[in-house]
Order: C-alpha cells, then structure tokens, then sequence
C-alpha cells in the first residue's frame, strides 16, 4: 500500500490536480505491463454530434462566397456579406450541391426557425453568415438576437421539460460553464449581493471548484453543506433541506444532476426546496448548475420551478462533444430577485454602484443584473468588446437546432443509451445488483467504497482499513497496479472513500475492467487484513505462552 506519509502531501490538492500525478503512475504501469491506460478521470466524452458540425463547416463555405460577392481582391481580401437576399441565395446554393454533409440540414433548418420563431429569412440568415466570417464584434454583446431566441427555446426543452413558462430568460452566452461560475462569482461580489463573511449553502457532494472558489480570498464565504446521502439515494433529507431556514444563508448554489453522484434532484425534492423557497425563503438566492441534464429523461431544473430566485448555468459541452467549443450561457429571468436586491443596497453601496457602472449608462441603477455580469465579465471598462466569440455563437445556434428538429429524441436517446450500458457493464464488473433509478444521468458515477467494502469484505476488514490505510490510497493503488485513473470522491464532498468515474469517456468494453480492478484492489486490501489478524494473534500466542 502507498506511503499514508506520502499521501498526506496530496491532501490540499484538488482531485483534477491529484489526476495527474496518478495519470503519471497509470502510464508507467501500463508501459510496464503492456496492458491498457484507462484514465475516466475526467469527463469529456468520447462522441460528437456530427450534423450541426457538417452545417456548420459547409455554412462557412458558404459564407466565403458571400465575402467574395462583395469584394474578390486577387491579394485574398473579401468583403462583409451583405443580408439582402441572402436567404435565397443560401437556398439556390444548397440546391447545387445536395449531397454534400450538412446541406439536408441547412436546408431544413431556415424554413424550420423562420417558422418556429418568426424570423424574418434575410436577417436570421445573415447573422449566421456574418458571424461565422468573425468580421465583426458580437452585438449585442450579450448574445446574438436569433441565437438568444433559439437557445432561449432550447433551454425551455433540456431544463424545464419544454413547459411554457411566465415570462422570459435573458441570456448571456459564455465560453462554456467554467466562465460562468467565475464571471457570476464576481458579479455577485462586485454588486454587494455576496460578500467576505457571508454564508453561502452548497448542496454535497458537488463539483470541486464550487468548494474551492467560496474559499479565495477574492470572496471568502462561510459555507453551510446541505448534504445529499448515499443512504437517501443522493437526495438531500428533510434535515438537511431545513438549514436553508437559517436567514443567514443567503445564497444555495447546486449542481444537478450531481457532479459526481450523477444524480439529479427527484420531483420529491424540488417540491420540498421549492415549497421551502415560496413559503419561507423568498428571498433566498439560488444558482444551478445544470450541464447534465440533458442525461436524464424529463428533467426538471429549479430554474423553471423557481425562476425569480434562480441563476441557470448550462453547458453544451457533455451533451454535443464539444468541451473544446468552451460554450455555456448564464439565464436569468427578467423578473428576479436578483435586480430588486440591488435596487435596495444602502444609498452608500448604491452611490458605489453608480460609479462603477456609470460609463456604460445615463441611468446605472436600471442596469439589469446580468447586464452588469456582461460589464464585469470584461472589468466595465471593456464592456464594448465583450461577449462570446460569433462563430462560436454559430456553433450554439446549430448544436440548439439540431436538438430542436429532432422530434424523435433519436440523439437524445444515443447519448443515453452509450452511459448506461457503460455504467451497468462498470456495475456488473463490480459484482453488484442495483435496480435502474430514473434520476441518475450515468454521465459520472460514484463509487462509495466503503458502503460496497462493508458488504465484500466485511466490517471489520473495513475497519482495519480506516485506521491503517490513508483514503486516497485506493485512487493511487488504482493508478500504480491496474492503470486506472479515477478521481478521489473527497475532493467533491463525497465519502472520504469514494471514487469518481466518468463514464463518457473510454470505450464500452472497459467498464468491467474498471469494475474489477476496484474489486482487485479490495482483495488486496482483505488480504492486508487477514494477514494483520494473523500476526496479532501470533504474538498474543507467544505472550500468553508459559516461559520454559
């Protein structure tokens, strides 16, 4: 077993930085061994959505011969495309070249939006084109019009289970769900909604950087956990829900589904924390973090159940393969708490307000809240130059699109059938039997080991481990024996002896592996045990014999 001195030095660390040193040790055992390197440490999956990349790639050529319609310099200089009939002209070019990848779906997608949302062809068109040529800064800087609108419909279907809500959601497109957790904790801090010394909930085990980020000195929040139990199936219990009575709390910040349990909320658990929320709490600020959704069949957000109290943060990155497009967006509704916070600050905080924002308006204090997270995305100053690049826009739009033409799921049901079938292969390796729950997206999985330890190898062997073997052992013995890389539970919150594993990322037929490599490593450490008892009772032997 690995030096308890040794780890004891990877303790502070995060498990995305404790990843390494075990990819080290990984790679070495598999040269070692020619057996495979199996890292499902991290979450970017193994698959891509192809349709709305063929679009997109064929749309930029497209686009070229807009440029060159405008200005063909023979030095490679274009012009900026122009809207006046480009519609049509997109259609007639599409009709040359039918058979080429993403021209079946270009073609059915401005008809499918003009009627859907009532676009006018020519400037729905248009944007696409100019913006994916780059030529010209995002304006609005928040998000595109039409990109605003389809992805405002595409959120409406992955978070609120296509209801029809009062109201709207502003949108802010960002490079994916990490700069949005950043450009809202500074936003949040630098309009005195959280500040140094407040009390924030985070709903455990949860995603390492929202325990890391309220401990910077930059925000410096005391956090209350409200905990979702293995023994409640990851759901949090009553108990546990009741400490956002605490008036102090001014804020829950949520990731759900779980990152890592994989579990999102029941419709148990959203009814109590909104019946909490309406009746108790309404001033009760929340934000969810909801890049998996996608995963889970019907999922419904706290976004679309408390809208007025809640931030929405989505990712595209899980569902469409795309973690290198780095594209997210940040909803707020444009009826929040959030604005009404602001507008009742004391006249000191207020009058700071005002010059901070001052540059961008004649009237500061009618500044939205997310419109104030645009402005401090890029420290105010720079706000004219803020906002998510086009073509990256593009990509939003058609990644939106693609999802929303398909009435059938068809992809929706892909994506879910490759991480199950992964998670019951994983399960099956384990040696376990487990019954399907309808709230757990497979994307991740948690592997409590203990809870499984108890009933392999026994109480006692367990208890062994806990006073003789550090946690983070199992990762790194993992790591150095099998080639396996997984991520320490207790980094997220979880059970010190847990381990987290993606199951998006590596091929179907390695899950077993991984199921008994975990299997291997407790043998081990039964084995550890046993022989421990078999010296103690040696040397009570020895002790209790009469001397000669």
């Amino acid at each position: 077993m690995t030096e308890t001195l040794k780890l004891t030095e990877f303790e502070a660390l995060s498990p995305f930085e404790i990843k390494d040193e075990l990819i080290k040790l990984a790679k070495a055992t598999s040269r070692r061994t020619q057996s495979a390197f199996l890292n499902a440490g991290r979450g970017n999956p193994n698959w891509v959505a192809t349709a709305p990349r063929e679009a997109f790639f064929l749309l930029g050529q497209f686009a070229l011969t807009e440029s060159r319609r405008v200005m063909s310099h023979p030095a490679g200089l274009g012009g900026m495309p122009q809207a006046v009939g480009i519609a049509a002209r997109l259609e007639a070019w599409l009709a040359e070249r039918p058979d080429s990848p993403g021209a079946p779906f270009l073609s059915a997608m401005v008809p499918f939006a003009v009627e859907s949302f009532g676009f006018e062809s020519d400037a729905f068109v248009h944007e696409l084109v100019d913006s994916i040529i780059g030529d010209n800064y995002p304006v609005p800087d928040r998000m595109l019009v039409h990109n605003e609108r389809i992805t405002h419909e595409y959120l409406m279907w992955a978070m609120c289970g296509g209801r029809k809500l009062a109201g709207r959601f502003d949108l802010y497109a960002v490079e994916g769900g990490t700069a949005a957790m950043c450009y809202l904790f500074k936003s949040l801090k630098a309009n005195r909604l959280l500040m140094p010394g407040d009390t924030i909930a985070l709903g455990t085990p949860i995603f390492t950087p929202y325990l890391e980020m309220t401990h910077l000195e930059d925000y410096a929040l005391n956090v209350v956990h409200i905990r979702a139990p293995q023994e409640n199936r990851f759901q949090f219990t009553d108990e546990e829900i009741d400490k956002l009575l605490d008036p102090k709390i001014k804020a829950f910040f949520l990731v759900n589904p779980g990152n890592p349990t994989g579990m999102a909320l029941s419709r148990e658990t959203v009814a109590k924390i909104t019946d909490l929320v309406r009746t108790k709490r309404p001033d009760l600020m929340i934000l969810t973090d909801d890049v998996y959704g996608t995963f889970v069949e019907g999922f419904h957000s706290l976004m679309g159940e408390l809208p007025q109290n809640t931030i929405g943060v989505y990712s595209y990155s899980k569902y469409f393969g795309c973690t290198g497009w780095r594209l997210g967006v940040i909803a707020i509704h444009e009826d929040n708490i959030f604005d009404k916070a602001i507008a009742a600050l004391p006249p000191t905080e207020t009058a700071a307000l005002d010059r901070r924002y001052g540059p961008l308006t004649l009237q500061p204090r009618e500044l939205k809240f997310i419109d104030r997270v645009v402005a401090d995305s890029r420290d105010v100053a720079l706000n004219h130059t803020a906002g998510l690049s086009l073509p990256q826009q593009v990509m939003m739009s058609l990644f939106s699109l693609s999802e929303l033409m398909d009435e059938r799921k068809a992809y929706q049901a892909a994506c879910m059938e490759i991480v199950h079938r992964r998670v019951w292969s994983m399960i099956e390796g384990l040696g376990l039997h487990l019954t399907p729950n309808p709230n757990f997206d497979a994307y991740y999985g948690l592997i409590d080991f203990e809870f499984w330890a108890r009933k392999n190898i026994g109480n006692e062997a367990v208890e062994y481990l806990k006073k003789n073997v550090h946690p983070l052992d199992l990762a790194f013995r993992l790591a150095e024996v099998h080639g396996i890389v997984l991520l320490n539970g207790g980094g997220f919150e979880a059970p010190n002896w847990s381990l987290r594993v993606s199951l998006a990322n590596l091929p179907d037929d390695v899950y077993d592996d991984i199921g008994r490599g975990v299997r291997a490593v407790a043998r081990g450490y039964r084995d550890a045990y046993e022989a421990s008892r078999r010296t103690t009772q040696k040397q009570e032997e020895i002790a209790e014999a009469p001397a000669e």
